[in-house]
């Protein structure tokens, strides 16, 4: 694990309490391995970076796309604070290697899930806002979201991955798409879902979130992505899938784990 000084000079803050600091980057997995009083977890923190992050993005949003309808704004911070954007704000820092996780955790790859660094990105947001006030969030959340917030946004876009993908399924197959749950993981309040999606048998993408909504979203999103690059290799790229901010929130289903079941939306 890297020195979390080496991360402050990654966020443009130095922590005055260096413990939030410490929090934000404590899985619950290490503070289960090691029981000590003095060791926190930080989904309380994500709690807090979740609604930071939201108002920080909306406002910098609203300033920065005035033209931008309400429904057009709302895709746009959608995707932004989405599970598959936060992870990838996250990994351009290099977050996982400052993460503390349980010995468990570390062998199953959980420091580099991308659930597991998009919450550690909310909770390092929280850590600084604690820290240092609305402003240093402001800072840092436009620091390290720039190219997301000024990134194009299709019309497209406005339609969540998983209602394309019903639309795409029924175009080329008659039926739509499968969506089975691989696993749930974590206690009731930390649940962390891993789903797949499939067209006539064939997984096209899986995802993961923290409710199966999420999950499936994130696996729509990755099956879009797939039938893209399909189209491309054949020779007759299909434009219309490519989809920026490709986890904007979609209807709910349910089913067991490891059944297969057919969602309409």
């Amino acid at each position: 694990m890297a020195s979390a000084a080496g991360l402050e000079s990654r966020l443009g803050h130095a922590f005055q309490d260096a413990r939030l600091l410490e929090q934000a980057l404590t899985h619950s997995s290490y503070v289960n391995e090691h029981p000590e009083p003095s060791l926190v977890p930080n989904e309380r923190l994500e709690f807090l970076g979740d609604a930071v992050l939201s108002l920080v993005i909306s406002e910098a949003l609203w300033d920065r796309h005035p033209d931008d309808a309400e429904g057009v704004l709302t895709a746009r911070r959608a995707a932004i604070v989405s599970t598959r954007d936060l992870a990838r704000i996250a990994a351009r820092i290099q977050l996982g290697d400052y993460l503390r996780v349980g010995q468990g955790a570390e062998r199953s790859g959980e420091r580099n899930r991308r659930s597991v660094l998009a919450s550690t990105f909310e909770a390092v947001v929280a850590a600084v806002y604690l820290d240092g006030g609305i402003e240093a969030a402001r800072r840092l959340v436009l620091a390290l979201c720039g190219p997301e917030l000024e990134r194009p946004m299709l019309p497209l876009a406005l339609k969540p991955p998983k209602s394309r993908l019903q639309e795409l399924a029924y175009q080329r197959a008659g039926r739509p798409p499968s969506y089975r749950v691989l696993s749930v993981e974590g206690p009731a309040h930390e649940r962390r879902y891993e789903v797949d999606v499939a067209l006539e048998g064939i997984v096209l993408g899986t995802g993961e979130g923290r409710s199966r909504r999420d999950a499936e979203t994130e696996a729509a999103a990755m099956a879009l992505a797939t039938l893209a690059d399909a189209e491309t290799e054949a020779g007759s790229p299909d434009t219309d899938v490519l989809i920026p901010g490709a986890d904007d929130a979609a209807g709910e289903t349910s089913s067991s784990v490891g059944t297969t079941e057919p969602t309409d939306l």
